[in-house]
């Protein structure tokens, strides 16, 4: 089946209008939903009225849609059932309180980073992505340490040439970007200064599954002007804090393995 077959069906359907929402961010109209994803309206009439019965959208009194109260629920059982979302959250949480900067779980999602939690430090500046935002992964500190696990071939099939293009025009070498991926990735620690904001520089470090693959990043949003001194004291703060769920990550997947074998016996 194509990619065009598979956009035409229920699901494919379906899908395309919780992408759009997502990056929307705000409710829209059926009809201007309908223009945007080049469908049939009567189809996307169709498709919003059954997922607003099950509460997956909702319609106000204009006829706008946008998410209903179910994903909420559904979010909340994803986080209850998923570790590495759990403890970056609680993290994130303590690493910001004790630091005071503002403080991001970050991770990819359909070849783009995404913000999937973020904490508001206690200074004045507070520049950070909205959460569930997509972003291009070479405008990132994250993004290159989440593709540690990748070859290069691998890397250059993921990253659309477009996304090497920076918001101020600059363009990204890719050959570059893959020694800085290889470079953060050899200590876990990353800063990037100016990519996305030119008054910004983003510190990360990498979470690890059991396997060893970077599934996740810890990272702080920091002025540009941010001291050496200090720029280094939060990149230890951050290896630390990824090495720290990093480890509880692998202890619950042994017992996750312990519990599955006991009850396979």
């Amino acid at each position: 089946m194509t990619h065009e077959t598979q956009r035409s069906t229920g699901i494919g359907r379906a899908i395309d209008i919780l992408d759009y929402l997502n990056r929307r961010r705000s409710p829209v109209g059926i009809g201007d939903l309908a223009r945007a994803l080049k469908a049939p309206r009567s189809s996307i009439y169709s498709i919003v009225g059954r997922l607003a019965e099950a509460e997956i959208l909702q319609l106000d009194r204009d006829n706008n849609v946008f998410f209903g109260r179910a994903v909420y629920l559904y979010g909340d059982a994803y986080l209850a059932s998923q570790p590495l979302v759990r403890l970056g959250r609680d993290e994130v949480i303590r690493l910001s309180r004790e630091t005071g900067e503002t403080t991001q779980l970050c991770m990819l999602v359909a070849a783009k980073y995404t913000v999937a939690f973020m904490h508001p430090g206690a200074s004045l500046f507070r520049i950070s992505s909205e959460a569930g935002v997509l972003v291009p992964i070479p405008w990132t500190a994250s993004g290159r340490l989440l593709l540690g696990g990748m070859s290069d071939r691998e890397i250059e099939d993921l990253i659309p040439r477009e996304d090497y293009v920076l918001p101020n025009g600059a363009v990204i070498d890719p050959a570059q970007f893959i020694r800085e991926v290889r470079d953060a990735c050899a200590g876990n620690v990353m800063e990037t200064t100016g990519l996305s904001d030119p008054y910004t520089t983003c510190l990360a470090s990498a979470i690890f599954d059991h396997m060893r693959m970077p599934v996740a990043t810890i990272c702080f949003m920091v002025p540009a002007n941010t001291p050496d001194s200090r720029k280094q004291d939060l990149l230890q703060h951050l290896k630390q804090s990824a090495d720290k769920v990093s480890l509880s990550l692998l202890t619950a997947s042994r017992q996750a393995g312990i519990a599955g074998a006991s009850d396979a016996a």
